[in-house]
């Protein structure tokens, strides 16, 4: 065979395997609203930078006429690229391909670029579209999806690792999504649950539509197992890259740093009167955080979840951080079961992959009710404090008010290693709210007066003047500055700034046992 013959061999080969399940399959996926996974690389990477690898593989499958049914690539893109000029590496389940489903050699592929990544340091990406195990392969396929976890497991805190869900994720196979660190899914097209309605009406007897039982919106909204929830295939993958670009390549490296056309100076007005003078009325923290990121751009992570608080990841002066802040517009900003999980879990990953944290505090305090003590609000609240406490970034606090009990101390008080701890003149730091603090401190004397509630109102506007106010623990060292609002933006990066090459670690161990 001459070199033209084989040429024309492979180019035949190559056309082959880009076709994957055939042209009328193709034609299908698309009117369901999807992408096929070639589409779905060339919108996620930069273009012609993807290099594919195993593009041949088929499976070794011999029964119930498999043998007779053997696609090149088997089902799973897998390979290399850049987003824009980083290094990631990229698997991309076919559902045009056996619906997607996981064969031997096709989580052999998987595997191979889960290890490459972690020898040449630099994320992986996945996006998952599939009907699970393949059944015809036994416990082949389910060998397959454990090699898959393993890696999953290793990589954690090494280098960063997200996925998509883009269609049907079902079984096993939603469990390498649950250990990656950032999970997006697509609405009216992509589902993840262990069982799905057929089975839960089988066995409970109940019924629910595949939507409310795992659709983008439940686990944006109620069960946070997701963390983004995206209109389109399109949209998913374009927010998939505004990510990447503020994390690093992997745990030995820095966040990206861009360059930054926002004045680090620029104080912002409307900052002085965004905290109401009445402590009761709400306002809402993401305009405070808003207001002194670059460029007002602020890429939030679990928008739906748990609103009463705020995660996600901005810059100053183009340096990547991550945002913790509590949300005075939902429950008060009280810290409560979903929160504390929402929060340790963003400030673990900030830790694990060098990014500083900034928390802005507004907390009343843990939310009080029978629902949360007996859903474990002590040991998933300590989620939180644990996080935080173990985390060596940078971490830098700004108090806009409330600042009460054991929650101050939760949300990267001093005590916990906070680098540098900054309040505005409206900050309140204290065990409790003063009508709480008065209603214990002066019961008895309240109780005999001739007037209580006039006794009641000078003593809370005593209890105010007092402590409800960020000097006394400004005197104490607990804060290091007392800062006017308007100059939160060039005090941050500036104690960023002095915060850059700060050393801290843990005692030496093995782990730690994180109250899980």
């Amino acid at each position: 065979m001459s070199i033209e013959e084989k040429l024309a061999l492979l180019k035949k080969k190559n056309e082959e395997a880009e076709l994957g399940g055939g042209l009328g399959r193709i034609e299908k996926h698309h009117k369901s609203g999807r992408l096929t996974a070639r589409e779905r690389i060339d919108i996620l990477t930069d273009e012609g930078s993807f290099t594919e690898v195993d593009k041949f593989v088929v499976h070794r499958c011999h029964y119930f006429g498999m043998e007779k049914q053997k696609i090149l690539g088997d089902g799973v893109v897998t390979g290399y690229a850049t987003i824009d000029g980083r290094l990631v590496y990229v698997f991309a389940q076919d559902f045009t391909v056996f619906g997607g489903s996981l064969s031997k050699a096709y989580a052999e592929k998987i595997v191979k670029i889960m290890d490459m990544a972690m020898k040449n340091g630099a994320p992986v990406i996945g996006l998952n579209d599939s009907g699970g195990a393949r059944i015809q392969e036994g416990v082949e396929s389910l060998a397959g999806y454990a090699d898959i976890f393993l890696r999953n497991v290793l990589s954690s805190g090494v280098v960063p690792q997200l996925s998509a869900i883009m269609g049907p994720c079902a079984g096993g196979a939603v469990y390498s999504p649950a250990i990656t660190d950032f999970v997006f899914m697509v609405k009216d097209t992509s589902y993840m649950f262990i069982t799905g309605p057929e089975v839960i009406k089988t066995v409970t007897h109940e019924e629910v539509t595949k939507e409310k039982l795992g659709g983008a919106m439940t686990h944006n909204s109620v069960s946070g197992c997701a963390h983004f929830a995206c209109s389109d295939d399109e949209e998913c993958l374009l927010r998939m890259r505004e990510l990447f670009s503020f994390i690093p390549l992997n745990n030995q490296e820095d966040p990206p740093l861009k360059a930054c056309t926002d004045d680090p100076n620029r104080c912002d007005g409307s900052l002085k009167n965004l905290v109401p003078d009445n402590p009761n009325i709400p306002y809402d923290m993401k305009e405070v955080i808003k207001a002194v990121v670059d460029d007002s751009h602020f890429l939030e992570v679990q928008e739906h979840y748990a609103k009463n608080i705020v995660v996600g990841f901005a810059r100053l002066n183009g340096r990547s951080v991550g945002i913790v802040a509590n949300q005075p517009s939902f429950l008060a900003g009280a810290l409560d079961v979903d929160s504390s999980l929402k929060g340790a879990r963003f400030t673990r990953f900030c830790d694990a992959f060098n990014i500083p944290l900034i928390i802005f505090e507004d907390v009343p305090g843990f939310l009080p009710g029978v629902n949360q003590e007996l859903g474990g609000i002590i040991k998933h609240g300590a989620k939180l404090l644990y996080a935080l406490a173990e985390a060596t970034v940078p971490k830098i606090t700004v108090i806009t008010r409330k600042a009460y009990g054991g929650a101050y101390c939760v949300m990267n008080s001093k005590h916990i290693r906070g680098d540098y701890n900054m309040a505005f003149p409206t900050a309140e730091i204290a065990v409790m709210g003063p009508e709480g603090a008065v209603n214990i401190i002066h019961r008895g004397e309240m109780a005999q007066a001739e007037n209580p509630e006039e006794t009641r109102k000078a003593l809370v506007a005593d209890y105010r003047e007092k402590f409800a106010n960020p000097y006394n623990a400004a005197e104490l060292g607990y804060i290091d500055e007392v800062i006017d609002p308007v100059q939160t933006r060039p005090k941050l990066i500036r104690a960023l700034e002095m915060s850059k090459n700060k050393r801290d670690s843990n005692p030496p161990r093995k782990h730690g046992n994180i109250p899980l």
